[in-house]
């Protein structure tokens, strides 16, 4: 719209001062002759704007035109300019916006706080994705947007972990979380909490009933109601194991959620009395649902011991020995 490119144009002279007409009309994504009439339009609106011809010519603002965001301190400033990686905005269409709203933000600044929000900017980064995740798939996030933001019903076809079919609920949405990189709808199924993981919803209507939820109830108080669900959820099975030192960093962040405590010297790999090395292994206590998801610990070859309990060690011989003998036949042709 004309009036949010004219806004868009406003701001931006008013944050860099004199703005080439080309650049202008590169942002805006139209051409200069309509840089030019947005130029005049402002001008007739009152703006005391103008344009310089010439190799170091431009747009520009009249000093002392600005408007202020009153009564923001520097360091709140600043907190708006330290943002998460662009991928929760960009799921949710809001990128553009985003870079939108930072630049009007960035003009109606205080001008003694410009610098620092926008060095801060620059230089802190927050990336909630976790080291070797992998790619992660795709979610459609459209109509769990829409569900959420119009108070509607919600029918979706949902595939839980580990099944093939899908299955058909009627959920009154909270809201949407953002963990990880991985997006949540929270919602309430039959008037109970229930997490779905957006990557596994095939697809998702939106009904012409109203949402029904529990009075008083919000989207954050859900959220860490089921998430301490997630978290304190009680171990199938509790596996010790031994691991050399020079892997112990690698697998505190491979295996970070499995991990029930901080790990210990192994006692009996003692220290050499005569060289005084450190000792080479370190013991480690996790916690898995079932037994078979031990398998995870095979990536780190020999570099790790599972000492117990007796199924867990028998799990682990049995995938080594599986993966011998694949590796011992001859390749397919």
């Amino acid at each position: 719209m004309k009036s949010d490119r004219l806004l868009s144009i406003l701001l931006l002279l008013q944050t860099r001062g004199r703005v080439p007409a080309g650049e202008l009309a590169a942002r805006q994504e139209v051409s200069r002759r309509t840089v030019y009439r947005d130029v005049e339009a402002l001008s007739a609106a009152g703006v005391p704007v103008y344009a310089e011809r010439g190799r170091h010519g431009g747009i520009a603002l009249l000093p002392g035109f600005r408007t202020d965001v009153t009564g923001m301190t520097a360091d709140e400033a600043r907190a708006l300019f330290i943002l998460a990686a662009e991928g929760a905005h960009t799921a949710l269409g809001l990128d553009q916006a985003l870079g939108s709203a930072l630049r009007k933000v960035m003009a109606a600044l205080p001008a003694p706080h410009r610098p620092a929000a926008e060095l801060t900017g620059r230089r802190i980064l927050v990336d909630p994705d976790r080291w070797m995740g992998g790619p992660r798939p795709s979610a459609d996030l459209d109509e769990l947007q829409s569900a959420v933001l119009t108070d509607l019903r919600l029918r979706i076809r949902y595939r839980h972990s580990g099944e093939t079919r899908l299955r058909t609920y009627t959920v009154d949405p909270y809201g949407l979380v953002a963990k990880a990189g991985t997006w949540y709808l929270v919602a309430d199924r039959r008037g109970a909490p229930q997490l779905f993981r957006a990557d596994r919803v095939a697809s998702a209507t939106l009904t012409d009933a109203p949402v029904r939820r529990r009075a008083g109830v919000e989207l954050a108080e859900v959220w860490q109601q089921l998430r301490r669900q997630v978290e304190d959820r009680p171990a199938g099975v509790r596996v010790t194991a031994r691991i050399r030192r020079d892997r112990l960093d690698l697998a505190v962040r491979i295996l970070g959620g499995a991990l029930t405590g901080p790990p210990r010297d192994d006692p009996g790999d003692q220290p050499s009395s005569e060289t005084g090395d450190e000792p080479g292994w370190a013991v480690i206590e996790l916690a898995y649902p079932v037994v078979r998801a031990v398998r995870q610990l095979l990536q780190f070859g020999d570099s790790l011991e599972v000492l117990g309990p007796p199924e867990a060690r028998r799990v682990m011989a049995d995938a080594a020995a599986a993966l011998t003998a694949v590796y011992a036949a001859d390749p397919p042709p």
